[in-house]
């Protein structure tokens, strides 16, 4: 009925993951629960419904939900504030609710503004307070002991206190079984043999310690692992009693407003929470899913109303639970599910079992957790991103370290809309100094969104346009421009731009800003006015200009539909090309020319006869052109057919079956070089020489149009017109005048 695979993915590997995820979450909401101020049962209460309930209801394959260490604060203050655990729990439902409303009204997109720097920096600092807390639990050393009772606060300095103490309180068979039970995991992710274990790597260093704990037992009571350095949580002798210990919130206090205080600043810190460590944990997911948030915050919002009736504290999408669950193959929901019924068993009934595992074990496994969320090489990739991806993420990790989560995401995220508000002060708009053959324009493109952050950079570029220039401010690919920005170029317009005589053109504004109206006071095609001004070698440098643009990839950006309304009653081009019927080689394209700018007359390998000349004579005679360019190209069909028929001594006929062409083709042959070779010994030599008949034949174009031409060779020894050749390569695009 199932596969191997599918068996092995959801019921042997995935149960085997929750076990250590169990194991990790475990010690984590007892400290948590003892931090928040709230009864330890209340911690594996969150952790059982973070399984049980959000792990079915979330649409996230490996991420975990749990008691949140950076709420642990937060829920001090509150149950401090409301004087009780029970109107606690009166918020938290509240606070449930809130999520669920959050989550319905699909308020998930918050999480996609925060910047990948912060996540990140979110991601290393709590692979490094991870590692840091346990070092106590390592050497032996139990805070809660020896009066440190905040040790599980997310504070740094408490944290720094710990490791300090622990050097000076070592327990010999706890660092025995922590650093043994660390050197085996670490070298499990490097060994092969050890990676091909039948379970995961950190149950069976918890079974070994186990037993080692029990051998320790008979060496001495110096070895000895006493029962303050083993894991403890509440005996319940049998299942009925479990009901004696839930708490029920206090229903007497709905009036009160500090409750709906409290539940606005719970779900906002907890929804806040989730849906960042949902994407940090999509990010280190090895199938890559992608979790729906809003999904995410129905999830946790009706496992928080759960947990505000029973007597639990919040959950949130846990990062350190999420990466055990990865980092222990868990890629499936089932792995979550089954560390929540683990809890829940751990409750009822193994609580004398558990009991037996040394802290300083799970502290082994949590740092190797830990070490992977802040590996050296993310630190590196980060450096060479640039500052404004490494100091967010620093600060973040800083800031998170010496104040908890919630202050170091806020820090991250000022100190990461400083470099915003920086880059956008000193970034220039994007400017374009456009050369039009009736003059110079500079064309100011605004971007997609243009808010208040980009008024200083416009107001800098503003302020330095030229005196007595053209201004074009370009906002056709723009959706949003903010009010202060439109206020922004209206006064421009209406002060600067007239004292300085800067004449302005606007586009892209009359359709959404009924305030700017769009009007175009440049010519960018080609008038009778400035036909008649253009000499022949003004035409030649406009047309390599345009040559130019056109190889280099940064094209005018013209409005051809206002162009085909100016156009529509005369034409005034500037010159005349004969060229190719090419595909590759368009010439309007090629010379980034506009409408109306130059009559095109395409045969194939540009050959003239009579009817091209009747072209030219009216273009230049009637029309008033001023150049004529015979443009051939590399790689030209036509020539190369030529070429090869010539060599075979056979007509297209023959060959080809097209009874017209050879009349095309006998005029390319007439420039074939007496020294062609018979036949050429590559395709290189071949390529060689079909290009140079190429260029030999626009030199012979060019003298039949002066031969058979007069009145054109009139123009041009009067100097009113130019006739030229030229040769484009198909490859670069560009184009050599001959």
């Amino acid at each position: 009925m199932f596969s191997r695979s599918f068996l092995t993915k959801n019921f042997f590997s995935q149960p085997l993951a929750g076990v250590v995820v169990f194991l990790v979450a475990l010690p984590l909401s007892l400290g948590i629960a003892l931090t928040s101020g709230a009864p330890l049962i209340s911690g594996l209460l969150g952790g059982m419904v973070g399984g049980l309930v959000v792990g079915l209801l979330s649409g996230s394959q490996v991420s975990v939900s749990g008691p949140s260490a950076a709420l642990a604060a937060i829920v001090a203050q509150q149950i401090g504030g409301l004087r009780s655990f029970e109107a606690f729990l009166l918020a938290l439902f509240f606070a449930g609710l809130i999520q669920v409303v959050l989550g319905c009204c699909r308020g998930g997109f918050i999480a996609e503004f925060f910047p990948s720097s912060v996540i990140k920096g979110l991601l290393a600092a709590t692979g490094i307070l991870i590692a840091l807390k346990q070092i106590p639990h390592l050497l032996g050393y139990d805070p809660v002991v020896f009066g440190d009772s905040s040790f599980w606060e997310w504070d740094g300095n408490n944290t720094f206190s710990a490791i300090r103490c622990a050097v000076t309180h070592l327990q010999w068979g706890a660092l025995l079984v922590g650093v043994t039970s660390l050197l085996f995991l670490v070298l499990s992710n490097r060994l092969k043999c050890l990676k091909s274990l039948p379970i995961p790597a950190p149950l069976f260093v918890v079974i070994m310690s186990v037993i080692a704990n029990g051998m320790l037992g008979h060496i001495g009571s110096s070895w000895d692992i006493n029962a303050t350095h083993l894991v403890k949580i509440p005996d319940i002798p049998t299942p009925a009693a479990f009901l004696t210990t839930l708490r029920f919130p206090d229903w007497q206090q709905w009036l009160q407003p500090g409750i709906y205080a409290a539940a606005i600043f719970i779900a906002i810190s907890a929804s806040l929470e989730t849906l960042l460590n949902l994407e940090a944990t999509d990010r280190i997911d090895p199938e890559q899913h992608v979790s729906p948030p809003n999904r995410e915050l129905i999830a946790h919002g009706i496992g928080n109303m759960i947990l505000g009736l029973i007597g639990g504290i919040p959950v949130t999408s846990a990062i350190v639970r999420s990466t055990a669950n990865i980092t222990a193959g868990g890629r499936t929901r089932w792995s979550t599910v089954t560390h929540g019924l683990f809890l829940l068993a751990s409750i009822l009934f193994l609580s004398r079992w558990i009991n037996q595992i040394p802290l300083a074990t799970l502290a082994a496994i949590l740092v190797v957790v830990g070490m992977k969320l802040a590996q050296p090489q993310l630190f590196v990739k980060l450096w060479r991103e640039g500052s404004n991806q490494f100091v967010p993420f620093c600060a973040t990790i800083l800031a998170i370290i010496f104040t908890n989560l919630l202050f170091g995401i806020l820090i991250g995220l000022g100190v990461g809309l400083l470099f915003l508000l920086h880059n956008n002060l000193y970034r220039p708009i994007h400017q374009v100094l456009e050369r039009h053959a009736a003059g110079d324009v500079l064309r100011l493109e605004l971007a997609n969104q243009v808010s208040f952050l980009n008024r200083p950079s416009l107001m800098k570029a503003l302020d330095a346009v030229p005196v007595k220039s053209h201004l074009f401010i370009d906002a056709r690919a723009t959706d949003y421009i903010d009010p202060d920005i439109i206020s922004l170029i209206h006064d421009f317009i209406q002060s600067k731009a007239k004292v300085r005589n800067i004449t302005v053109s606007l586009l892209g504004f009359q359709e959404k800003y009924q305030r700017m109206k769009d009007v175009i006071r440049f010519v960018d095609y080609s008038t009778q006015e400035l036909q008649s001004k253009l000499l022949p070698e003004e035409v030649m440098a406009i047309m390599r200009e345009g040559n130019e643009r056109f190889w280099q990839g940064r094209p005018l950006q013209r409005d051809l539909r206002r162009q085909v309304r100016e156009t529509s009653e005369a034409q005034y081009p500037m010159g005349v090309v004969l060229s190719c019927i090419d595909s590759r080689a368009p010439v309007e394209m090629v010379f980034d020319a506009g409408l109306g700018d130059f009559f095109s007359i395409r045969m194939a390998g540009q050959v003239a006869n009579e009817r091209e000349l009747a072209s030219m004579e009216y273009s230049c005679v009637v029309a008033g052109a001023k150049l004529i360019i015979v443009l051939g190209h590399t790689s030209c069909g036509a020539v190369g057919a030529a070429l090869e028929f010539y060599q075979k001594k056979t007509t297209a006929q023959q060959a080809a079956g097209c009874e017209h062409l050879d009349l095309l083709l006998k005029e390319i042959q007439q420039s074939i070089d007496p020294s062609t070779p018979a036949t050429f010994s590559s395709a290189e030599e071949k390529k060689k020489w079909t290009n140079e008949l190429a260029r030999r034949h626009v030199s012979a174009t060019i003298i039949f149009i002066r031969k058979e031409s007069p009145s054109l060779r009139r123009l041009e020894e009067e100097g009113t017109i130019a006739i030229v050749g030229a040769f484009y390569d198909l490859a670069t695009g560009k184009v050599e005048f001959l």
